[in-house]
């Protein structure tokens, strides 16, 4: 069955989106517009236990992977290429349960605004929405590498304590930001700068320009 653009556009018209790379602010940009302008949030992840019950290792062999790995160790082992190659494709095995379940939720909640942290690609973006409800928030490379580890949350400091746990720590950290450089290349920068959305650029400045980046936001949501 393909289902066409414009009934999907139409299903998803209260869905805003927010895509790009490592380190530029999604998460964060995401919550605060949910708290600010009572959106429903659907973060990092969202609906993640729920579609596991639905896939294989056989059918989705990528999003099955923390199944199948056999240990955190050969999760942050893997070479770049391996690791950038499964980055591609969970993300494209998981629009399918995105774009369903964004539908799912909308008619649950048709009064409510959704803002998404999505991984959607640009390509099927463009099918799905439009200019006034997708962004894109891009960061130098050398942020989402070198700042990865800056983060406190609970899963980038458990892969933190594998690595240093590792027989040779400083070898598992080199190939791991080489992991880090191959999925936020200069290409992947290139091609979501040039994808048509509008876009926002963090800047390495060390200020907190937070509640700046969200006025940008709301401002082409058209929230204010």
């Amino acid at each position: 069955m393909q289902i066409s653009d414009t009934i999907l556009r139409a299903q998803l018209k209260n869905v805003y989106f927010i895509n790009g790379t490592a380190y530029a602010g999604k998460s964060t940009m995401c919550r605060m517009l949910a708290e600010r302008f009572d959106m429903l949030l659907c973060g990092e992840n969202y609906g993640h236990d729920r579609m596991l019950t639905m896939i294989s290792p056989e059918t989705h062999p990528n999003l099955s992977y923390f199944h199948t790995m056999g240990s955190w160790e050969n999760f942050v082992t893997r070479t770049p290429e391996q690791y950038a190659a499964w980055i591609e494709g969970t993300a494209r095995e998981v629009a399918d349960f995105e774009v369903t379940e964004l539908i799912r939720l909308s008619g649950m909640h048709p009064e409510k605004k959704i803002i998404v942290d999505t991984n959607i690609s640009a390509e099927l973006l463009h099918r799905l929405s439009d200019y006034s409800r997708v962004a894109v928030m891009l960061s130098p490379q050398s942020m989402s590498v070198e700042r990865f580890f800056d983060r406190s949350d609970p899963e980038k400091q458990m892969l933190l304590s594998v690595l240093d746990s590792l027989p040779d720590p400083a070898a598992a950290h080199a190939n791991w930001r080489e992991c880090l450089k191959r999925v936020n290349s200069h290409e992947a920068y290139q091609a979501w700068l040039n994808s048509g959305f509008f876009t926002l650029i963090r800047e390495d400045n060390g200020e907190d320009t937070r509640e700046a980046v969200l006025a940008k936001l709301a401002a082409h949501f058209g929230l204010l």
